[in-house]
């Protein structure tokens, strides 16, 4: 009988204890680290290790995913004071989950496999906390071959849909492609509801009667009904959406490729966090129909 997979799981918001729940769930032995030591006591209590740092997170795993919010951080939890670092070897894998730069990527995962011989698989995802806890992310990897071949033993239990892109930083790339897609539709869903409802129709059944059609998408499917109901409990945030999309246009002006649409949307997602509410779901784009100014009515 094959082991179970030891992983250690850095970053356990919302989307990283989706990711260690699933794992405790599919049988691997997850060890789990984050600052905040309420959200590693609600993954413990799953069955994690609650492990005192990302060294001793990462001592005994063979995997380590990290999933945090930016290149900052990723830097400081792999090659700070009791980083992955210090428990890295050549026979492990990092696997960052997180949504950070392609250049940051890059230079990471070199300074890493330099000074001790550990890989770097980028792995961003798409589909969000319900999709990671159900095993039905998408995910879009950049490295070489045989460490996207090490790491399926754990998408499998994670994706639905694992896809080698290109070396370390074609997956962050691929991220932000997903991205300016994300941010569009969401914005569009927005606006399809605020239509239907002022036209008289009940917004709550479009995503059923436009199931099948040129329309549908997961995200009209997801989050149709969810912004009629004006229901923002926590899939994903704003200002993680603002993060991506300056991402986004870094390198658009590097590449120089216009994208019309996504800056007008971005401006949009941009003036609800300056407005306080960078913390709110995507689902809170309804906001803005709701009264005269961006923001929650009283």
């Amino acid at each position: 009988m094959t082991e179970s997979p030891a992983v250690a799981v850095i970053g356990v918001g919302v989307m990283g204890a989706a990711i260690a729940t699933r794992l405790v769930e599919t049988g691997c032995r997850i060890a789990v680290f984050d600052l905040d030591v309420t959200k590693v006591a609600a993954v413990a209590a799953r069955g994690a290790r609650a492990a005192a740092s990302p060294a001793d997170a990462a001592r005994d795993s063979a995997f380590v995913i990290t999933s945090l919010n930016s290149a900052t951080i990723v830097e400081r939890v792999v090659f700070g004071a009791d980083g992955v670092a210090v428990a890295a070897s050549p026979e492990k894998l990092l696997i960052d989950m997180s949504s950070i730069d392609p250049e940051s990527t890059r230079a990471l995962a070199r300074r890493l496999l330099e000074t001790t011989g550990m890989a770097w698989l980028d792995c961003p995802l798409s589909g969000g906390a319900p999709g990671a806890l159900a095993g039905r992310l998408a995910v879009m990897a950049g490295g070489a071959e045989r460490d996207f071949e090490r790491a399926r033993v754990i998408m499998t239990k994670l994706a639905s849909n694992y896809t080698l892109m290109g070396d370390v930083g074609a997956g962050q790339t691929t991220k932000l492609v997903n991205q300016v897609l994300c941010a569009i539709q969401f914005q569009a869903v927005a606006e399809a509801v605020a239509l239907a409802e002022r036209g008289g129709v009940a917004a709550d059944r479009i995503p059923a009667a436009l199931a099948g059609g040129r329309a549908d998408s997961r995200i009209l499917q997801e989050f149709g009904a969810k912004m009629a109901r004006r229901d923002y409990s926590p899939t994903g945030r704003l200002d993680n959406m603002v993060k991506d999309l300056d991402g986004v246009q870094a390198l658009a002006r590097a590449t120089r490729t216009p994208l019309p649409v996504t800056a007008i949307v971005a401006e949009i997602h941009r003036a609800f966090v300056a407005g306080g509410q960078g913390g709110d779901d995507n689902a809170a784009l309804m906001r803005q129909f709701d009264g005269p100014r961006l923001g929650p009515t009283n």
